[in-house]
């Protein structure tokens, strides 16, 4: 999330503002200063940026994976790269269809992209229209992308109060699964009516996508959840454990995905020093799962010695017991202490460095920059590497803003709101197992197993 005018974001950010404002008090300043003496540690280096092109220019979002090729979600549609060679990556297309958020999945040739602000239908060239106007589009546009160079708009689902994130979920050899995530009704909406404790499930036949339909709107919080929640943020599959983890607002849960179709809720969690559950990552061997919160809805300065360490933070559990029957047991915070002052810091998007039976993790903090952590200890996570770009240390440098920030086939890519697209190499010899896991294909909200050399 990031705060921008719009419906989720206005409602969403502002009960997250709230509690903010509440933990600084009246008269919070914050230091000016350098949040380090370098831009990165010795072991996290830059080796490549591709600025955002004209076309396709607004907020960067997600990314995702397939082959040589890096797809990266825009509030203006997204950008195929061709990461074939990491350290010179090109712009192979551009695709401008704008809809809000922009997070995006690939599966083989399609490619699922978020929207999140109504348009007046569900066409690329569709203006956008308010959100009270009961005929607005949003939800799931569908793309072929067969030819990278050339994709192809397929079809789209509408879903209610939109699509603010996108999780895919396998099936089997005939269909695939899209869990879609969103939130902040208002009676005022027509498209998205309170309650909204649900997500929508979004079946895709794979040899006709362009009759994907929604299969399924499972009501995750029969009983209205924590009073913050109306609706999830973002959800985590773990296809092969058929579990997954959502941050839905005010509550973390676990799921039980062995019908795709019907997930169903076995874990619920709360923390009164979280104010937004934001996102979440197993794991490899599903031991462990970290959740993050985004404090301030991507808008506000929590990396400070005001906010402290244990709001805006990374939370890690551990799970006992297996599958459905697994409980989750608190760990401990992981926040960066490089304090921030004024600028934008919380904790957002990452993904495990896939080094086998090693817990490390990499992960974006708007303004705050990449963050290599180890949580091999769930009790005691901690940073072993960082890159920050921030003119504060280096005038001649763009400042970062980092959005996402995910591991692939042995680089970083980093989709950054104003600096575009990111590539960083890590020279940590703890890590350098993780050069010999490859993937075909890598959606960081869909996890797969890893073992060396696949």
């Amino acid at each position: 999330m990031r705060t921008s005018p719009r419906r989720g974001a206005v409602l969403a950010t502002a009960a997250a503002a709230t509690l903010f404002t509440g933990l600084l008090g009246p008269a919070a300043a914050y230091a000016d200063a350098p949040p380090s003496d370098e831009i990165s540690s010795d072991n996290v280096e830059l080796v490549a940026n591709v600025p955002k092109p004209e076309a396709v220019n607004n907020t960067n979002s997600d990314l995702a994976f397939t082959g040589d090729y890096a797809i990266g979600g825009n509030y203006d549609g997204f950008v195929i790269y061709d990461i074939s060679e990491p350290e010179d990556p090109r712009i192979v297309s551009e695709v401008v269809c704008p809809g809000g958020q922009g997070d995006v999945a690939v599966s083989g040739d399609l490619l699922y992209f978020a929207v999140d602000y109504p348009r007046a239908n569900d066409e690329c060239g569709a203006p956008a229209v308010p959100v009270t106007d009961p005929n607005g589009f949003e939800g799931v546009r569908i793309f072929d992308i067969s030819d990278k160079a050339n994709p192809q708009y397929v079809s789209a689902v509408r879903t209610d109060c939109g699509s603010h994130t996108l999780t895919l979920v396998p099936g089997d050899a005939e269909r695939e699964y899209v869990y879609v995530s969103s939130y902040s009704p208002s009676a005022n909406f027509p498209n998205c009516q309170p309650p909204h404790d649900k997500i929508g499930v979004i079946e895709v036949p794979l040899d006709a996508p362009s009759e994907a339909f929604l299969v399924n709107e499972p009501v995750l919080f029969p009983d209205g959840g924590h009073r913050t929640t109306t609706g999830c943020h973002d959800i985590t599959a773990f296809p092969s454990k058929d579990i997954a983890a959502g941050a839905c607002m005010g509550d973390g849960i676990l799921m039980d995905i062995s019908d795709p179709a019907s997930p169903v809720v076995t874990e619920v969690v709360q923390d009164d020093n979280f104010a937004f559950w934001h996102s979440a990552t197993f794991t490899n061997d599903a031991r462990t799962v970290l959740f993050t919160d985004e404090l301030g809805g991507g808008g506000a300065p929590t990396c400070t010695e005001e906010i402290g360490p244990e709001r805006g933070a990374n939370a890690i559990y551990t799970l006992d017991g297996e599958g459905a029957d697994s409980t989750l047991e608190f760990a401990s915070y992981f926040k960066i202490d490089r304090h921030q002052g004024d600028q934008v810091c919380v904790a957002h998007n990452g993904s495990l460095i896939p080094v086998p039976g090693q817990d490390y993790f990499v992960q974006s903090w708007y303004q705050g920059g990449i963050s290599v952590i180890d949580f091999n200890d769930p009790t005691n996570p901690r940073e072993i590497g960082y890159f920050d770009a921030d003119s504060r240390i280096d005038p001649d440098i763009q400042d970062n803003d980092t959005w996402s920030t995910y591991y692939y086939n042995g680089y970083v890519y980093s989709s950054d709101i104003d600096r575009g697209l990111d590539v960083l190499k890590l020279t940590d010899p703890r890590l350098r197992a993780a050069e010999r896991v490859t993937y075909e294909e890598f959606n960081p909200q869909t996890q797969p197993v890893y073992r060396p050399g696949r």
